[in-house]
């Protein structure tokens, strides 16, 4: 008898991006979040200055926290509304490497941002989708909205986005 860990879903891609996969392979607990953090600002490093964690990840959802500190201040003491916007794009990037097979890519297109309330706590963005994508019905590309809730720790809305990503299978790729 086999379990899965915790942070699996039955609606994963039948193959994984290759961050999916590392992800997967860390322990679901505070190191492997920060570990798996860690690689995820190499790799995108501009990610970096939110010091995000990733927190969880499957397909159609993650969660990504960023702490309070002066280097996402404004000038009146609070989050930032740019790096709140940063800490919903790497949300957004983690669900989508989790989402899509390596048979197909992303890029993101276009973000819809509401402000809804000072943000003077850490954040927690949570990204979702509210279908699976269907990769069968991707020919040559099609929009993917993510939906970007980021949330204070009294668990207010401080921040909504809506991240319109371009989808599309990858050249070359026959697997299909």
């Amino acid at each position: 008898m086999t379990t899965k860990p915790s942070h699996t879903d039955d609606a994963r891609p039948s193959a994984m991006t290759a961050t999916y996969a590392l992800r997967r392979r860390l322990p679901d607990n505070v190191l492997g979040h920060a570990l798996f953090s860690l690689g995820m600002v190499a790799r995108v490093p501009y990610f970096g200055t939110v010091l995000p964690i990733v927190e969880e990840m499957r397909p159609g959802y993650c969660k990504v926290s960023a702490p309070k500190w002066f280097g996402v201040y404004n000038h009146i003491g609070t989050f930032h509304a740019i790096a709140a916007c940063n800490l919903a794009e790497a949300a957004m990037g983690m669900l989508m490497e989790a989402s899509l097979p390596p048979s197909h890519r992303w890029l993101p297109k276009a973000m819809s941002t509401q402000y809804l309330a000072k943000a003077t706590t850490r954040l927690t963005a949570e990204a979702t989708l509210t279908e699976p994508i269907d990769v069968e019905a991707i020919s040559t590309g099609t929009d993917v909205v993510v939906s970007v809730r980021i949330l204070d720790t009294h668990g207010t809305e401080v921040v909504h986005a809506d991240i319109t990503t371009w989808v599309t299978p990858r050249a070359g790729d026959d697997s299909r």
